[in-house]
């Protein structure tokens, strides 16, 4: 391994944050080039703690969390303190740091402000928050104003972030607290004030301004239960305790019939359990749609010791926010959920890898997993039945090819989120190389009511090949933009007609931008996997965004091929180029039609055909998806 270490020091907030996660330095050869600390006699005779640094890698995303909450951005000193410290090459951790969009390796003010400007937010104008923004807030104001991949609040568009850098920012491994006691940042404004953080949702130019120069004097979000316009409505599933139980309290979620899954799972055993999962006909909810029940007993099945649970709570497909409305408003479900499946495959830890826009759902995970752990619901001995499971968060920090399990893994384990190859595939060889089983929230929750009903209760819902309950985010030119559950096999007019279809409806979108566009008048279209798929469209992750005629749909493909652009991981040809080129000929062609646009559609199917059959991952596969299906079903450029 070759460490070049350089010469800067990092600051003293920059060192205790740091420290903060790590613990002390084990030895004066972990400190900064250059530093008054003596090294021992034991220190000059041999040099300790270097396998057992390199065993740590994986607490590199949360370290660069730890400085990036503490000063607002990583510098050269504070990336070389964490380098030595874990034993990391520094141009490694660099290459990691500049990987995700929520990190800065340049200054910057302490208070950052991230305005979204995804297809959901641009048609709820974006835009023209972004300028009202940003003519507020100039050089001089100690706000960086960002433009941003959606943040998740779809429901509430346009919405804006806003993370202010401060002291008691971290707690374990890179979980931060909404507040501390105020200290210095180290940033160079000269405030003393703690880390913060404050949604603003939809935002107006005034709100957004209030909150970034003072996020504790923002107003507080509303509930979860305002983004489930049935929120209270009997008949529901998944959503039934959203809006009747209060998510912090433990003792709520018992008394509505919480962690009676767990102690079912436990009469049945883990195969039992894996039986439930595979007779119910539960499939992934991601967009993938792989059973469930296969992946579990493939893990299961594993010799290969530890197996690990990870649970995919990065969910960033543009349009997509059933995940943090679920987590905010039944967050101990999802831990309950993750205890059984852990229970099922034969893990003992389990990894949460959360949105680094979510800050309300980290708030309430880590303090369900806290209670949790205090009542003996995790931990070495789980309800006294002599299984020991725990849950670690994992914060990402922005980057949507993380949503991509192997890509997901090597986030976790330190390295750029970049997809791995397939075989050996993650039941064999996942998270750091073991067996893993990889699911994401919803699919997790679903497993609670199967538990509790039974597999054929459960299967009796929804058709024969995509059965139960199904989520669905519905937002765009709607009048009840949320989160709706329904029976798999009800029709897309149904879903629309229970949010307020508009009467000038042009298209909708299904499955987000990697998913496709459906005309106004297929409304009959059964949102099921095999209903979409013969309709020649994907259900994907359960977006469903609707455009009327007053949005210009040009737009609308070019920031989808914008935020494909932004998000390739640029490991394989195909997609890192193939997306630029996209992005490319939809500006050229952006005010054209017919045969002054012919070309360049030619080129685009020619390059979308290249990126599908030759991406190395689903991102690449996908990004030509919505484009192709504008132009060949809507009629774009004609």
């Amino acid at each position: 391994m070759d460490l070049h270490f350089g010469d800067s020091k990092p600051t003293d907030e920059e060192r205790e944050a740091v420290d903060a996660l790590l613990g002390p330095p084990g030895s004066s050869w972990e400190a900064p080039f250059g530093d008054s600390t003596v090294r021992s006699d034991a220190d000059l005779r041999w040099a300790r703690g270097g396998r057992a640094a390199r065993e740590r890698r994986d607490l590199l995303l949360p370290g660069l969390h730890a400085v990036n909450d503490r000063v607002g951005w990583i510098s050269e000193g504070a990336l070389d303190y964490l380098c030595r410290r874990l034993t990391v090459p520094p141009a490694e951790a660099y290459g990691v740091a500049t990987f995700y969009s929520m990190f800065s390796v340049k200054p910057r003010p302490a208070t950052v402000l991230h305005v979204c400007t995804d297809v959901v937010c641009a048609a709820a104008g974006s835009a023209e928050l972004c300028a009202a923004v940003e003519g507020r807030l100039g050089l001089g104001s100690g706000v960086s104003v960002e433009r941003s991949p959606c943040l998740g609040l779809c429901e509430r568009a346009p919405a804006a972030l806003v993370v202010r850098a401060g002291a008691d920012a971290v707690e374990g491994a890179g979980a931060a607290k909404g507040a501390g006691a105020a200290t210095g940042t180290g940033n160079g404004s000269g405030a003393e004030k703690p880390y913060a953080t404050a949604v603003v949702a939809p935002a107006t130019p005034e709100a957004a301004v209030l909150a970034a120069s003072a996020p504790e004097a923002a107003e507080p979000e509303p509930p979860a239960s305002l983004a489930v316009p049935q929120a209270g409505r009997p008949g529901l599933t998944l959503l039934r305790r959203i809006g009747v139980v209060d998510p912090a309290s433990l003792d709520d979620y018992r008394s509505h019939g919480g962690y009676t899954a767990l102690r079912r799972a436990f009469t049945l055993g883990p195969a039992g359990v894996i039986r439930e999962v595979t007779d119910a006909g539960l499939v992934g909810r991601g967009g993938a749609a792989f059973p469930t029940g296969v992946k579990w007993k493939a893990t299961a099945s594993q010799p290969d010791r530890p197996h690990y649970l990870v649970c995919n709570a990065d969910e960033s497909e543009p349009g997509t926010f059933k995940d943090r409305v679920l987590m905010e408003g039944d967050p101990y479900s999802l831990i309950e959920a993750m205890t059984i499946a852990g229970y099922a495959v034969g893990a003992h830890k389990g990894y949460l890898y959360l949105r680094g826009e979510y800050p309300r759902a980290l708030r309430l995970l880590s303090n369900a997993i806290g209670q949790a752990r205090a009542r003996g619901l995790l931990g070495d001995d789980v309800l006294g039945q002599g299984y020991a499971f725990d849950i670690e968060i994992r914060r990402g920090a922005g980057a949507y090819i993380c949503g991509e399990e192997t890509a997901l893994f090597n986030s976790i384990e330190g390295y750029r989120g970049e997809p791995r190859s397939k075989p050996p595939f993650p039941v064999e060889k996942g998270l750091f190389g073991k067996p893993t089983a990889e699911n994401n929230v919803e699919t997790l929750v679903n497993v609670l009511p199967i538990l509790t009903t039974g597999a054929e209760a459960y299967a009796a819902i929804g058709t024969q090949k995509s059965t139960g309950p199904k989520l669905f985010c519905v937002s765009g030119s709607v009048e009840r933009p949320g989160i709706y559950e329904l029976p798999f096999g009800a029709t897309l007019g149904e879903l629309l007609d229970l949010a307020g279809k508009p009467d000038n409806l042009r298209a909708v979108l299904l499955g987000g931008a990697a998913g496709g566009f459906v005309r106004a008048d297929e409304m009959d279209i059964p949102l099921t996997f095999e209903g979409t798929r013969a309709a020649g469209t994907t259900l994907g992750s359960g977006v469903v965004l609707a455009i009327d005629d007053t949005v210009p749909l040009p737009r609308v493909l070019l920031r989808i091929a914008e935020f494909f652009r932004d998000e390739s991981c640029g490991q394989c040809v195909p997609c890192r180029v193939g997306t630029v080129r996209q992005e490319e000929a939809l500006h050229r062609i952006a005010e054209r039609t017919g045969a002054a646009a012919a070309g360049d559609i030619a080129l685009l199917r020619e390059v979308g055909r290249a990126m599908r059959d030759a991406s190395i991952c689903g991102l690449g596969q996908t990004a030509w998806n919505a484009v192709e299906s504008a132009i060949d079903r809507l009629g774009a450029y004609e």
